[in-house]
């Protein structure tokens, strides 16, 4: 004897709706679990997965009345599908585009740090050269400003400058002749000059050693 599992053309609809979340769901998690193991390459991997999570997606919106609760869906039916269910619910996009977006973002707040750690370089620089300009020699005025920029030095991330950099190793000399004297102490004339000159050196190959300086 048949037994109809509808009474009408509607519920017919809705169980047809409800068998194709179910299968939705389950193919997700096969997926997923295949791009897990390596079975499967990414760019498959994410097309298949954007087209399961457009349907999942218009298909729960039209059984949202009937289904409110996707999780609840899962139990009701013994889906045990914790990869799809994060995938479909939680993410909303393949495990590719979210790792592309993590690289994006961790290499945009790497470039953030970098271009505030040059333009403090620079304006350390700057600040050094014009007190010496301004004849302001003593060592308590001139020590903080290269101390200042020896430490602007060290949060430069990556390789944007080598490590026996010039300017680096000039303004660290420059710190151990000035530990050297008292804090009262000028310079004379002649260390005034050098150390402008030096400052002015090193400041040049900064700016000639940053990335796309030339461009």
């Amino acid at each position: 004897m048949e037994v109809r599992l509808w009474n009408d053309k509607r519920e017919r609809e809705l169980l047809d709706s409800l068998a194709d979340l179910f299968a939705i769901i389950k193919t997700t998690e096969k997926l997923e679990k295949a791009y897990i193991r390596d079975l499967v390459a990414s760019d498959y991997y994410e097309s298949e997965c954007l087209k399961l999570i457009a349907q999942f997606k218009t298909l729960s919106t039209s059984i949202a009345s009937s289904v409110p609760s996707i999780e609840r869906f899962a139990e009701a039916y013994k889906l045990d599908c914790p990869h799809a269910l994060n995938r479909l619910i939680i993410s909303g996009v393949p495990a590719t585009v979210e790792h592309r977006a993590a690289s994006t973002a961790a290499a945009s707040s790497a470039a953030a740090t970098s271009a505030s750690a040059i333009a403090q370089c620079v304006q350390n620089f700057i600040t050094a050269m014009d007190t010496i300009k301004l004849n302001m020699i003593a060592v308590d005025q001139v020590h903080p400003l290269l101390s200042d920029l020896s430490a602007s030095f060290n949060k430069l991330t990556g390789n944007l400058l080598p490590p026996d950099f010039e300017g680096r190793v000039k303004v660290r000399e420059w710190l151990a002749r000035l530990a050297k004297m008292g804090a009262a102490d000028e310079l004379t004339e002649q260390q005034a000059r050098q150390l402008h000159f030096d400052l002015e050196s090193s400041y040049n190959a900064f700016m000639a050693a940053l990335p796309n300086a030339g461009s």
